[in-house]
């Protein structure tokens, strides 16, 4: 049986790099899927029927999570389309990198309003049908970034830091309900957006890293496909870090 088999789960920000590594390795565990994009709907439809292809039931939906009604719109939909919700992924995010000194008020808010009250805006109504079920698992994508701080990166740190007490006191909040939330902090991922760095650049960041390499969306799929599983049902308030080491 697949890890997965006949969950429901939500990624927000499905349709591309880590988002995207997450909804596909879902889906070939099983997963019913519904997945958000901003943008692009031709290839958005695109990955639907590709995720089709894996026998499992997939929808995406254009939809800001940053949105405080767009969001509980959102959710409402998904239960109506697929019958519940079991699993739910907060991955949307951006960056607005620069150093503090230069960094506008806009560059500020839009961060904090698009990586931390998404997340607050997702969760808060996707308890609703978990609860309903009495039960259900929550899986916020923070970063290294957000333990440890990085120069020209203010705003994503404090908004990556905020997604981790989150995790922790929602995870206090909803224990008692058989409602796991918990965190995975993804070091150096080649993704698209790693994909314009120098390779001198990559080589410099890769001699940071214990094992030498960045990681890979699987790499990140993985954990999260095993935290959204029966094989963690213990495990609740944690944040993983998948690094390579980087943070040892």
């Amino acid at each position: 049986m697949k890890l997965l088999e006949n969950k429901v789960a939500l990624v927000t920000g499905g349709s591309r790099g880590i988002g995207k590594g997450i909804v596909e390795k879902f889906a070939e565990q099983g997963a019913h899927i519904a997945f958000t994009f901003l943008s692009s709907v031709d290839k958005a439809k695109a990955f639907e029927e590709e995720l089709q292809k894996m026998g499992v039931k997939a929808k995406g939906y254009q939809s800001d999570a940053a949105d405080f009604a767009s969001a509980e719109k959102l959710i409402d939909t998904i239960v109506a389309d697929f019958g519940g919700l079991d699993i739910v992924v907060n991955n949307a995010g951006i960056t607005k990198d620069t150093l503090l000194m230069r960094m506008s008020e806009e560059q500020w808010d839009a961060v904090i309003h698009t990586n931390l009250k998404s997340v607050f805006n997702i969760s808060k109504f996707a308890i609703r049908p978990m609860l309903k079920a009495k039960g259900g698992c929550i899986i916020n994508m923070t970063s290294v970034v957000g333990i440890n701080g990085n120069a020209g990166q203010a705003n994503y740190a404090a908004s990556k830091a905020g997604i981790i007490g989150f995790t922790k006191s929602y995870a206090k909040e909803l224990g008692s309900r058989n409602i796991r939330c918990n965190a995975i902090a993804p070091g150096f991922i080649e993704t698209e957006m790693t994909s314009d760095l120098s390779e001198e650049i990559k080589s410099k960041w890769a001699e940071t890293i214990p094992l030498k390499r960045a990681g890979s969306t699987e790499d990140v799929a993985n954990l999260a496909a095993f935290l959204a599983s029966e094989m963690a049902t213990y495990i609740t308030g944690q944040v993983l870090n998948v690094d390579g080491g980087m943070l040892m």
